[in-house]
């Protein structure tokens, strides 16, 4: 479960009898703050006025915001709070494009809209289930959004047995965060237990998080009142997105970080209740089964996972797994497929992935697992798997990433050996396993890069070495990287093969 952070600056939109005619549903004034769990030292972010989401501290203080594209900005807030000029993190492995359009995740709107990352929700809605017709999307802002699917996204297979959960997922050009909730009632029409979803749809699922405790609010709301709307169309008329009237549709990959843009004191919002918070604890989940998930991530092979519900921790997983591959290293892998984040799928989901080249996306759907066609690698719970053949070398944990664990776990022991003796709060355990992640790859590609350039394109064993691969373990995993990338460089095959 997703720990509870320091109350979010959020507006609650608390349902209220109806106003008159020219007012608008107020805003519940902040309850008391409850004790950080965040560690001493560590900035919160500054309230928002009501309406108007989240503002910049005041402080010149640089806060992170995460492009839907494929980097990271940080948007410095200049003294009196309004923010300065951005940031761009470096873009890699096939996020390089032509100047003009490789920052504008939104075609249309102007550049300072997007660095100011306004608020851009498309949509809101309730899902609920009906004894006698399923799932159905019983209200929504606007009426006439296409939302075909959403009430299977939004309420996970097999949720009957929970009595709560959030789950993210993709909806055609969109991403959504409904959070789920299951409330015993005495009623034999609904069978004794009353479920429902309240979600969002947004273009970019790194703001999502944002309306977390908001969502989890209204869904309880919903549940002991049903059909009071006003907190949400208040929501929705605060929050509703200016989109162009047309896009290009595409979904992005997740965003790259660099050294430049990772804010070291991130809001305690974002670290508990948005995927970039929870990589510490995907990497302690998998262990060293970590090292054959960044691998495949590296070769943009279609990762599935399958678990139970809840089905939310597992949204994290599929956002921590894409983070495995990033590169900061410019010109790398234009070619390649992008790696999306799919998040959470269900069967209605099935035509979209037969076109996919690459992607993570999880499941609580067991029938997927015979449906081999649609991924190369099948994750269920730590059991790493795949049934193609040429891939089976890869999930043996050879020595070389025996070797990059061990370094990763001595890294974090000395991360938290100084933040609990020495009351460091300028790390975090994020920063490090992101950062650990991109400059491995930024090596491996570094010296592909200067082999292949070099009047003698030839790979040794001691470059597999430099790189971190183990020369006999990796042979496969570096064959297939170089056709991946179209890397032109020879392997010493004697070399790599001998013992």
């Amino acid at each position: 479960m997703v720990k509870k952070s320091d109350r979010a600056p959020l507006l609650d939109w608390e349902e209220t009898p109806p106003p008159d005619a020219n007012q608008t549903a107020q805003p519940q004034p902040d309850a008391p703050a409850e004790k950080s769990s965040q560690p001493v030292g560590r900035r919160t972010p500054t309230g928002s006025a009501a309406g108007t989401g989240w503002s910049s501290n005041g402080n010149g203080t640089a806060a992170i915001t995460c492009s839907p594209t494929k980097s990271v900005t940080a948007v410095v807030a200049s003294g009196n709070g309004s923010p300065g000029r951005p940031r761009t993190g470096l873009c890699g492995h096939g996020w390089d494009r032509p100047e003009p359009d490789r920052n504008v995740p939104f075609p249309g709107l102007s550049v300072s809209d997007q660095w100011e990352e306004k608020d851009q929700i498309v949509a809101v809605f309730v899902v609920t289930f009906d004894t006698r017709s399923g799932n159905i999307v019983e209200w929504c802002l606007p009426h006439d959004i296409n939302l075909d699917g959403v009430e299977f996204k939004s309420m996970a297979s097999g949720s009957h047995r929970i009595t709560n959960d959030f789950i993210y997922f993709r909806k055609g050009c969109y991403f959504g965060l409904a959070c789920f909730a299951n409330m015993p009632v005495e009623s034999e029409l609904e069978r004794g237990a009353r479920m429902k979803s309240v979600g969002i749809l947004s273009p970019s699922y790194t703001l999502l998080y944002r309306y977390m405790h908001f969502l989890e609010n209204q869904v309880r709301h919903q549940l002991q009142c049903p059909g009071q709307y006003s907190p949400l169309e208040a929501f929705y008329d605060d929050k509703k997105a200016t989109l162009p009237p047309a896009g290009n549709g595409l979904v992005t990959a997740c965003p790259t970080w660099s050294v430049t843009t990772i804010n070291r004191c991130m809001h305690p919002e974002m670290k508990i209740t948005h995927p970039a918070g929870c990589m510490s604890q995907f990497i302690q989940f998998f262990g060293e089964q970590i090292m054959v998930l960044w691998k495949f991530a590296l070769l943009r092979k279609r990762i599935l996972i399958f678990s139970p519900p809840p089905v939310g921790v597992v949204c994290y997983r599929v956002y921590c797994c894409c983070c495995l591959a990033n590169v900061s290293l410019p010109g790398v892998g234009v070619t390649v497929p992008e790696l999306r984040p799919f998040f959470y799928i269900n069967i209605a989901d099935i035509p979209a992935l037969e076109t996919e080249m690459s992607y993570v996306a999880c499941t609580t759907e067991k029938i997927f697992e015979e449906k081999k066609e649609l991924y190369d690698v099948y994750v269920d719970n730590q059991n790493v798997k795949t049934h193609k053949s040429h891939l089976q070398s890869l999930l043996r944990v050879n020595a070389a990433d025996k070797e990059k664990y061990s370094k990763l776990s001595e890294q974090r022991q000395m991360l938290l050996y100084s933040q609990e003796v020495e009351g460091d709060c300028t790390s975090n355990e994020e920063d490090l396993f992101i950062l650990f992640f991109m400059e491995l790859n930024n090596r491996i590609f570094q010296t592909l890069s200067e082999v292949a350039g070099s009047n003698d394109p030839t790979l040794t064993e001691e470059h597999m070495r430099a790189m971190g691969l183990d020369p006999n373990g990796d042979r496969s995993f570096l064959l297939d990287l170089l056709e991946v990338y179209g890397i032109d460089v020879n392997l010493v095959i004697d070399t790599l093969c001998c013992p």
